[in-house]
């Protein structure tokens, strides 16, 4: 298995942003932390733009990536996180070549 990474780019609706971060914290953070397959995450507010979120993640692989769309904590994070975004995210896959996380 090769390492797998994602780049995601969150556009809230208006003024949403903050709302959007209290969502993630509550779903995301945790299940992130808990997660073997998770090597790295990252994210981020764009300094340029109110309302755009940018997510950074590393996994161990892409089945890794995938098994973790399907948990419960996902599951729930999608349902609350919806409704304040302006449409789906702009993903972007990459494989890794070196890295360096502490």
């Amino acid at each position: 298995m090769t390492a797998f990474a994602l780049i995601i780019q969150h556009k809230t609706l208006p003024g949403k942003r903050d709302e959007v971060r209290k969502v993630w914290e509550r779903h995301m953070a945790p299940a992130i932390s808990a997660n073997p397959g998770h090597i790295a995450y990252f994210y981020c507010f764009d300094n340029a733009d109110p309302d755009a979120i940018h997510a950074f993640q590393q996994y161990t692989s892409a089945e890794a990536s995938q098994a973790f769309l399907k948990t419960d904590s996902y599951a729930a994070y999608l349902k609350d996180v919806e409704p304040l975004l302006s449409g789906p995210p702009h993903v972007t896959a990459l494989t890794p070549i070196w890295s360096k996380v502490d």
